[in-house]
C-alpha cells in the first residue's frame, strides 16, 4: 500500500476551499492508502501567534479532520511539534537546501515583501516541510497549485540527500486534483479563497451558522447578466458558485446549468446555500462533540505515538547517513 503524507497548518478556521481541495479528498484517499495527516503546528510559528489561540486552533482542526469523515483505524493523524522528528530531520535538510534556492521561493517573496524583520523561518521552512513529507516514506502528496513548488524543492531535496549520502529517501510525487483544487473568493473570482482574506464574506469557515452561509452566498459576487452560465474567463463569479454546487451534489456543471435555464441568480444561490448547509451541519455537529469529550486527546496520542515510531526510524537513518552521533 502507497504512503500520503498532506499537512495543514492551524492558522485559522478551514474554508469550504480547503474542504473541497483537501479535507473531501482525504476522506476517500485513506480508504485506498496509508496516509498520514499532520497538523503543521511548527510552520505556523513562522509567523507571529498569539499562544492560546495557536493551541485553540491546534484543536479545532484536528477535530475538524475527524468531523469531515477521517478515521483513525484507517489513518494516521497527529500534530507535528508532538514528534520532534520533524524538527531534527528539518536542520539536517537545511543544511543541504541552498540560500538561493529558498529565496526563489514564491511564498517567501510574496510573505517577506515590503517588511523590515522577516523571521528567518520564513526563509528556511521549506526544508522542514521536505522533513515533514521524507520522514514517512511518502509516495504521493497531494497538494493544491499554490503548494506545488515546495514540493518541487522537496524533491530535489531527496535526491541530493539521496545521491550525497545514501538512498535514505522515496522521491514523492505530486497530486494535485483536476476539480475543485482552486475555489476562489466569494467577493473577488480571480483569486483563491483564503482564510487569512480580512474580508469576511470572501470565504465560507466549515464553523459558520447556517444564516452566516446563506448571506455569504447571497452576497457573493457574480455579474449583472443574471444567467446561470459556466464561463470562467468572462463570468468567473457565477462560474465558481457552479463549480462548488458541482462538487457537493456530485452533478455535472452542465447539469446544473440546465436546470437553472431560465432562472436567476436568486434561486441559484437559495439552492446552493441550502446544499452547502445540509453538507457542513453534521460536520459541525460531530466536530462539536469532539471539542468536548477526551476522545479528540486519545486520537492525537495514538497518531503521535505511531508517527514517533515511523519517522525516528527515518532520522535514525538520516543521522547514520550523515555521520552524526555515535556509531551504533
Amino acid at each position: 500500500m502507497k504512503t500520503i503524507f498532506s499537512g495543514i497548518q492551524p492558522s485559522g478556521t478551514i474554508t469550504l476551499g480547503n474542504y473541497i481541495g483537501a479535507l473531501k479528498q482525504f476522506v476517500e484517499l485513506q480508504r485506498e492508502y496509508n496516509c498520514y495527516f499532520c497538523i503543521v503546528d511548527q510552520h505556523a510559528i513562522t509567523v507571529p501567534q498569539e499562544k492560546q489561540v495557536l493551541r485553540q486552533n491546534i484543536r479545532s482542526l484536528a477535530a475538524l479532520y475527524l468531523a469531515v469523515g477521517i478515521d483513525p483505524e484507517k489513518a494516521t493523524l497527529f500534530i507535528q511539534s508532538e514528534v520532534p522528528a520533524h524538527a531534527q530531520a528539518g536542520w539536517m535538510l537545511q543544511c543541504v537546501a541552498y540560500i538561493g534556492e529558498l529565496e526563489r521561493m514564491t511564498q517567501f517573496k510574496d510573505k517577506s515583501a515590503g517588511k523590515e524583520a522577516v523571521s528567518a523561518g520564513l526563509l528556511t521552512y521549506p526544508p522542514l516541510m521536505a522533513a515533514d513529507i521524507l520522514l514517512y516514506n511518502t509516495d504521493l502528496v497531494p497538494v493544491g497549485e499554490d503548494q506545488k513548488q515546495h514540493l518541487e524543492l522537496t524533491r530535489d531535496l531527496a535526491e541530493r540527500f539521496n545521491k550525497k549520502y545514501n538512498d535514505i529517501f522515496t522521491v514523492p510525487e505530486v497530486s494535485i486534483p483536476e476539480v475543485g483544487a482552486r475555489i476562489m473568493s466569494l467577493q473577488d473570482p480571480l483569486k483563491k479563497m483564503s482564510k487569512s482574506d480580512p474580508n469576511q464574506k470572501a470565504f465560507i469557515s466549515l464553523l459558520d451558522p447556517p444564516k452566516t452561509i446563506e448571506k455569504k452566498i447571497k452576497s457573493a459576487v457574480t455579474d449583472s447578466e443574471g444567467i446561470v452560465v459556466y464561463d470562467k474567463e468572462n463570468k468567473p463569479g457565477i462560474s465558481n458558485l457552479l463549480t462548488i454546487y458541482s462538487i457537493f451534489t456530485n452533478q455535472a456543471v452542465s447539469e446544473i446549468v440546465k436546470q437553472y435555464d431560465g432562472k436567476g441568480y436568486g434561486e441559484f444561490k437559495l439552492d446552493l446555500a441550502k446544499v452547502l448547509i445540509e453538507t457542513i451541519e453534521p460536520i459541525q455537529n460531530k466536530y462539536h462533540d469532539l471539542m468536548e469529550s477526551n476522545l479528540l486527546d486519545e486520537i492525537l496520542d495514538r497518531g503521535a505515538e505511531k508517527a514517533n515510531y515511523t519517522a525516528n526510524k527515518t532520522l535514525k537513518k538520516m543521522e547514520k547517513a550523515m555521520g552524526l552521533g555515535r556509531k551504533r
